[in-house]
């Protein structure tokens, strides 16, 4: 249920995922190969809610859809970046970085930025998503390698980069779900290749079923009622709630 309710938002699931790993005292690879595993449970509420968009794609790639073929041709721009630099880091990342203040410091520095952002932001105008050049599409992509930091958060990145390249809220939103198909599907499946049978043993299948089930009922309902209110609220209590919960955690911390 964390995962589907913050994947989607700019709050950052992996920084909620590892704090709420740390309430309840779990530990160990099997641990955070699952909480990147169930990541496939969100993506499957994408597929749901995007069909038209991803059947396009899929015409696209046979020829028969030109607007589906540049969207998939941008997405793949936007990946790129992101799966170069997460090969080379993913276990410096891992081991460095999946801890509780470097999350703290995110939070913080991801709220201040959303915040200051919000005030530039338009609750309306802006280009539509058939519009996004390969170029936009390139810059979308290396904002979304900050995001590698956990606790900065792929959907703040994403969504704040589409909305500096002139896409309109609901555009930059949408760019920024669809892009979680090819970045969290491979982060997916290399997690899979390394610590699948770790995962399969601690874990189980009756565990596994009912996180990916969760994460994709949650993350449906999380999609639908943030676009709602990106239209016509903004992003500034996002910003401001990052900002309460890294004061949570370092309170706690400290004390």
């Amino acid at each position: 249920m964390v995962e589907g309710l913050t994947e989607f938002l700019p709050v950052s699931s992996t920084g909620h995922l590892i704090l709420a790993a740390r309430v309840l005292r779990l530990q160990g690879e099997a641990v955070k190969a699952f909480e990147v595993v169930i990541q496939a449970g969100a993506l499957a509420a994408v597929l749901g809610l995007y069909r038209r968009q991803v059947a396009a794609m899929g015409r696209g790639l046979g020829g028969g859809d030109r607007q589906g073929r540049r969207l998939f041709l941008n997405l793949a721009v936007s990946f790129l970046p992101a799966a170069v630099a997460g090969l080379l880091w993913h276990g410096a990342i891992k081991a460095s970085l999946f801890h509780v203040w470097p999350v703290v410091w995110a939070l913080a520095a991801g709220g201040v930025l959303m915040i200051v952002a919000d005030r530039w932001r338009s609750t309306s105008s802006g280009q539509a998503l058939e519009s996004l050049t390969w170029r936009q599409a390139c810059g979308i992509g290396l904002a979304q390698c900050v995001a590698l930091w956990p606790g900065t958060s792929r959907a703040m990145v994403t969504l704040l980069a589409g909305l500096w390249c002139g896409l309109s809220p609901t555009a930059a939103a949408e760019y920024s779900f669809l892009l979680a198909l090819p970045t969290l599907g491979a982060a997916t499946v290399l997690d899979l290749t390394r610590h699948g049978p770790a995962l399969w043993r601690d874990v189980g299948p009756v565990s596994l079923a009912c996180g990916y089930l969760a994460a994709g009922v949650v993350a449906a309902l999380a999609i639908k009622g943030f676009i709602r209110y990106l239209t016509r609220h903004g992003l500034a209590v996002f910003g401001w709630y990052r900002l309460v919960l890294a004061a949570a955690v370092w309170i706690i911390a400290v004390l």
